[in-house]
């Protein structure tokens, strides 16, 4: 009869406490009692790469002068990134037929064209917008447009940049788009440089500053606010408020609605998109 294993390195209630803080802290993300099993599997593997013995040991890494690189790492061990090509298909649907043709005749007259995807995860929304885009306008790397894709976690961005993904991560994209815009590698299946040169990556906290003061055509940010408690949330709507040009869009994930005072700032323009209207953004703190 075999020996049972040692249970591993558990957690206390004031480690917890003090980990959902910084957590909080850091990205506004809410980690509650229910979420503390998840928490202690997604550190044990943390635990294991910095050769710690237990999370009291790791509390002390996250108050020494490795904090700040360690709080990075804690972020991206608990985030969730659940992503794919064409989720929630009807957004890209909207952006093709209503969202983008106006706008492309504005650029080729020599106007800038912005698209955010907020919370990028491992890229592929970012890829599916950009898909988006070059289907309207196959040009539009010889126009002013961009698309920037970020994420809190570094992790996500480095994979998102390269743009490698398996042949099933692709299966929901049109295989005219496969064979047009991706090639094989032996690492898997490579974004040309045609798709690449109208994307910037880049990490950012969604609850942290913001390095740009334009407006954006579009902003994609579906799925994240879940995880965040009413106050941040909310605050989170202003601040896109305030960085979407009027007209613009904002597509939210499937279970998420606008709440608060920024809710004013939008009018319903399909599931889960709203188009800004010209109320005033109101003072976020």
């Amino acid at each position: 009869m075999s020996t049972p294993s040692a249970p591993g390195p558990q957690l206390s209630d004031v480690q917890f406490r003090k980990i959902a803080g910084l957590v909080y802290e850091d990205s506004g993300i809410i980690l509650s009692e229910a979420k503390r099993s998840l928490l202690m599997a997604r550190l044990n593997r943390r635990l294991r790469a910095l050769s710690l013995p237990d999370y009291g040991a790791y509390c002390q890494r996250l108050d020494s002068r490795d904090g700040p690189d360690e709080r990075r790492h804690l972020l991206s061990a608990i985030t969730t990134n659940v992503t794919a090509f064409f989720r929630e298909n009807h957004h890209f649907q909207s952006l093709a037929r209503a969202i983008l043709p106006p706008l492309v005749e504005q650029v080729r007259r020599g106007r800038k064209l912005r698209i955010w995807s907020a919370a990028c995860s491992s890229g592929e929304e970012a890829y599916s917008i950009a898909l988006t885009l070059l289907e309207v306008m196959p040009d539009a790397a010889r126009h002013d447009a961009l698309i920037l894709a970020t994420d809190i976690d570094p992790e996500m961005v480095d994979r998102a940049e390269r743009g490698v993904f398996s042949g099933e991560a692709l299966k929901p994209v049109a295989p005219a788009q496969v064979k047009r815009h991706f090639h094989a590698t032996q690492a898997g299946v490579e974004a040309s440089a045609e798709i690449r040169g109208i994307m910037r990556f880049a990490e950012l906290n969604l609850h942290g500053d913001w390095p740009f003061s334009g407006r954006f055509d579009v902003i994609f940010c579906r799925n994240a606010a879940i995880y965040f408690d009413g106050p941040s949330r909310r605050r989170l709507w202003s601040r896109f408020a305030g960085a979407i040009e009027p007209g613009g869009s904002l597509y939210i994930g499937h279970s998420e609605r606008l709440d608060g005072p920024a809710s004013a700032c939008f009018d319903v323009a399909g599931t889960t998109h709203y188009r800004r209207n010209l109320h005033p953004v109101p003072t976020t703190t």
